[in-house]
């Protein structure tokens, strides 16, 4: 099992730990509740150092990147970061991904967990007569993130001007006297930051902005919380609202594919067609009155007849009720008369817009 460079940083803290794709990783620390609260609240930093990295540069990176990805590489300034998804040819997701320009003709690039190596091959698979180099960077680079209203004020007692990033802005600067990469961006639904800094000063980075941040409410927030949020602000999980079987389209991501780009992509032909004739099952998102949670394969109902499933559910420690995210069938149903059946109760799936905790 696998332990980020926080582990022990992690432990004096009182970490309690679960394993997750082949790594020891915090599933809490004060309590969910408690640090999902404090993200919306006030801020809340994780570690995310399990996320893998790969950097792309040379001559041809821009071009490669643009075939390997859906969205629109072409173009992308410097200093900017694009969500995108890379897709296999029928269309389903080999990952969503984070992808940074830092100059002309070099990009950095964040994949999930458990996709890295999946990730690595399928990039390095396709990068073919390209003049770039593919380099897996994942063992250099801790990454965390600063999250919640108020991580910049706490950036700025830090001598950091994070404000001055735009949204999916980011830079290479110095924190706490170590040479990073900052982004802002985040998985949490708040505002905030996300530090790549050298494997070996994540634990130095991490407990200055502890003590930074501890006037201003800052909590350590491990995987619990950072699950609960992510669906409260209505983002997709790979596995759950995007998968192999899943594509874009369905997910409700169709801004990410660009099918007017001037390259082909992989898996353009195969979502030009499902763009053509319309997604036969797409997501939703939900809540639910009262206490029961509707999990993941959960079956949902259109008066008798099953059209679908759970991808993902939850209680909202926001709206202090369930909600979720579901995969459903497209036709002949209607999203207005939705159910699932917990423990022989009958309960209404009310369908909802992201962010789902927003009043």
């Amino acid at each position: 099992m696998k332990r980020t460079s926080l582990y022990d940083f992690q432990s004096q803290h009182g970490a309690r730990f679960v394993p997750f794709c082949g790594w020891e990783l915090p599933v809490q620390f004060t309590g969910i509740l408690d640090e999902h609260k404090a993200v919306r609240a006030h801020a809340g930093l994780f570690d995310v150092s399990h996320m893998g990295e790969v950097e792309v540069t040379g001559p041809d990176s821009e071009k490669f990147l643009d075939t390997l990805v859906a969205n629109k590489i072409e173009g992308l300034p410097n200093g900017k970061a694009i969500y995108t998804l890379m897709c296999y040819e029928d269309g389903g997701v080999v990952d969503d991904i984070i992808i940074y320009r830092l100059a002309p003709e070099r990009f950095f690039i964040c994949l999930n967990a458990c996709n890295t190596q999946k990730d690595v091959e399928w990039i390095q698979k396709h990068a073919g007569s390209f003049d770039c180099k593919i380099a897996h960077v994942s063992h250099e680079w801790v990454q965390l993130a600063l999250q919640g209203p108020k991580a910049l004020d706490i950036f700025d007692t830090l001598g950091v001007k994070a404000g001055a990033l735009h949204r999916f802005g980011v830079a290479e600067t110095t924190v706490c006297g170590i040479d990073v990469i900052l982004a802002r961006t985040g998985y949490t639904g708040e505002d905030g930051i996300e530090i790549f800094c050298p494997w070996e000063s994540g634990s130095s980075i991490a407990e200055q902005i502890f003590k930074a941040g501890a006037p201003f409410g800052l909590k350590l927030c491990g995987l619990g919380a950072r699950d609960s949020l992510r669906l409260e602000a209505g983002y997709p999980l790979y596995g759950h609202e995007i998968s192999e079987s899943i594509s874009p389209l369905q997910a409700g991501l169709g801004w990410t594919v660009k099918l007017d780009k001037p390259c082909d992509f992989i898996g353009k032909t195969a979502l030009s067609a499902e763009k053509e004739r319309g997604p036969a099952r797409r997501i939703i998102h939900f809540k639910l009155e009262g206490r029961r949670i509707a999990r993941q394969d959960t079956p949902v109902f259109c008066a008798e007849r099953q059209v679908g499933e759970v991808v993902s559910g939850t209680l909202s420690p926001i709206l202090n009720r369930p909600i979720g995210a579901a995969l459903i069938e497209t036709s002949d149903v209607d999203p207005q008369a939705l159910h699932v059946d917990l423990r022989g109760h009958k309960v209404s799936l009310e369908k909802a817009k992201p962010p789902l905790h927003k009043l």
